[in-house]
């Protein structure tokens, strides 16, 4: 009988964070794809910045993965800033988005591998609409 080596379990994470106002009500929306499986999620979080949204959208994709045994994840943004942040073009100099950076970097280590890509807005259209349906809901 042949066995079938078993590969790692890897998984495609949308996230988007939206705000009204900057800082404002705010929320997040992430797309976690493993195994052709979604997960589908939409928070409000309170007060935040943009930015903020953004890395905490990352933060419970890359989270929901942990919890699924994910090992390799592939990130997809349309926020350049953070993109570029955690792929170590731009230092973050934030003080509000620091501690978040060093959380979003401490998980992705855990991960065997990782890819962190830039799309566009059309390309993350369904987590952008969970994040502006999350601002809506922060909002009532």
């Amino acid at each position: 009988m042949k066995t079938r080596k078993r590969t790692s379990r890897e998984a495609v994470i949308f996230a988007d964070g939206a705000a009204s106002g900057n800082p404002g009500p705010a929320g997040i929306g992430v797309v976690v794809i493993i195994d052709g499986r979604k997960l589908s999620l939409s928070e409000p979080i309170g007060e935040a910045t943009n930015n903020v949204a953004e890395y905490t959208a990352l933060l419970r994709g890359l989270e929901t993965a942990a919890e699924h045994n994910v090992k390799r994840v592939k990130v997809c943004l349309d926020s350049e800033l953070v993109v570029r942040q955690l792929n170590g073009i731009y230092r973050v100099r934030s003080a509000g988005l620091i501690p978040l950076y060093r959380k979003v970097s401490d998980l992705l280590s855990r991960f065997e591998d990782y890819t962190i890509t830039h799309v566009r807005r059309s390309e993350n259209s369904e987590a952008d609409t969970l994040a502006k349906r999350a601002v809506q809901g922060n909002q009532a």
